[in-house]
């Protein structure tokens, strides 16, 4: 898992280089072109988190695959949503519980970022509901005594709980990068709080599909992803 935080570290600061090296040139091309106003598309851009797919290939714990997408309304602003499914297994001390399920994120970006003549990146700040339906299946849990004197008491016998539903509301910051015409590397992280849980009998979620890990002291969360997506032009519009 560090070797794979490191990794996606590089690429967010990849793609910070990347943007700035192209306002740069940017820049210079602008100096010598006429006035006109140029042209902006509005599309569809949709895509994948390769974040989720690294982590399934490296961790044997975690499985996950993410679809993203956004489409261009107006200007600044974006419609976006995330959909995915995740499994996690969380192996601590005294508990090993799995969650597994799918979830959907949607809502609005507002891009912040002042593009260049030709330019169609944005550093964007947006809001999102997530809605997650899921499964918590108990592997296996230690029952404590306050003491050991009589050994560890092991419990092995599973116990599942199936559809459970669980919503949220996230803030996220993010970075769009176009590298070739249409084509977009981007990455993000998000804050989020949880609005609702089921709970299952006899035991506390550790694991919310889309929403993350869990715990007892708050109910924020933290995520992140960076993703590869293409956008398909259907108009453009004067700046």
């Amino acid at each position: 898992m560090k070797q794979l935080r490191t990794y996606l570290f590089f690429i967010s600061i990849l793609l910070v280089a990347v943007l700035q090296a192209q306002e740069e040139e940017t820049k210079e091309k602008a100096i010598s072109q006429d006035t006109l106003a140029p042209s902006e598309k509005y599309g569809l851009r949709a895509g994948i988190d390769i974040a989720r797919l690294i982590r399934s290939a490296v961790d044997e714990k975690y499985e996950g695959f993410e679809i993203v997408g956004d489409y261009r309304f107006y200007k600044k602003f974006y419609i976006a949503a995330e959909v995915g499914n995740e499994s996690l297994i969380r192996d601590e001390d005294n508990i090993n519980v799995e969650g597994s399920g799918s979830y959907i994120r949607a809502g609005v970006d507002y891009n912040t970022y002042d593009n260049w003549r030709g330019m169609q990146n944005s550093v964007y700040v947006g809001l999102r509901y997530g809605f997650s339906t899921f499964n918590q299946t108990l592997n296996e849990y230690s029952i404590f005594t306050g003491t050991n004197y009589f050994g560890e008491n092991r419990i092995t016998e599973s116990r599942e709980s199936d559809g459970l539903t669980a919503s949220w509301i996230e803030l996220v910051f993010g970075i769009e990068v176009e590298i070739i015409n249409n084509l977009y590397l981007g990455a993000n992280v998000s804050l989020r709080n949880l609005v609702s849980e089921e709970i299952p009998e006899g035991f506390d979620n550790l694991y919310i599909p889309g929403f993350g890990r869990t715990n007892d002291f708050s109910e924020i969360g933290v995520g992140y992803g960076y993703t590869v997506s293409y956008l398909i032009p259907f108009f453009k519009k004067k700046k």
